[in-house]
């Protein structure tokens, strides 16, 4: 399963939005790097197990699952979650970006690659489609989460 969509972080034209700087965006990213807890409902604990430049290889522990990412960071533009295979997870990959189409005016673009098929029966199908709408709803909560720490005045 592909599945690729935008959330508007700025619109210069909606005075309700609290504005975000790029900056205050890509820390908030890196806090979900960091401490995934918050963003990951179900995550018990998260452990850095190597980091090299950019890379990071995590551990995160759901309890009975345990699943194992690496994590690429483009600094000020993205992120990469790539979940490796195991008899836990299938894996698949998350890539988060940082869109300025204009000055000021953010999107994240969110962008998962697993191994769900599309094109199964019509129940696979119903189960793809919830699959998506709850990804979906983790990327609003995911923004929601970064401006609460931006507002804490946490993400500078």
């Amino acid at each position: 399963m592909n599945f690729e969509h935008l959330i508007e972080i700025n619109d210069p034209g909606n005075p309700l939005i609290e504005m975000l700087t790029r900056a205050q965006l890509w820390h908030g990213l890196l806090a979900r790097v960091a401490d995934p807890l918050p963003f990951l409902p179900g995550l018990e604990s998260c452990t850095i197990l190597e980091r090299q430049g950019n890379s990071l290889l995590r551990e995160l522990n759901f309890g009975p699952a345990v699943i194992r990412d690496q994590v690429t960071l483009v600094p000020a533009s993205g992120v990469r979650f790539e979940i490796l295979p195991s008899p836990a997870h299938a894996g698949g990959s998350l890539t988060i970006d940082i869109e300025e189409p204009r000055p000021g005016h953010l999107f994240l673009r969110f962008a998962y690659h697993t191994s769900l098929a599309e094109n199964g029966s019509t129940e696979e199908r119903a189960y793809v489609d919830y699959i998506k709408a709850a990804y979906h709803q983790s990327d609003l909560d995911c923004v929601r989460i970064i401006r609460t720490l931006a507002a804490d005045g946490s993400l500078q």
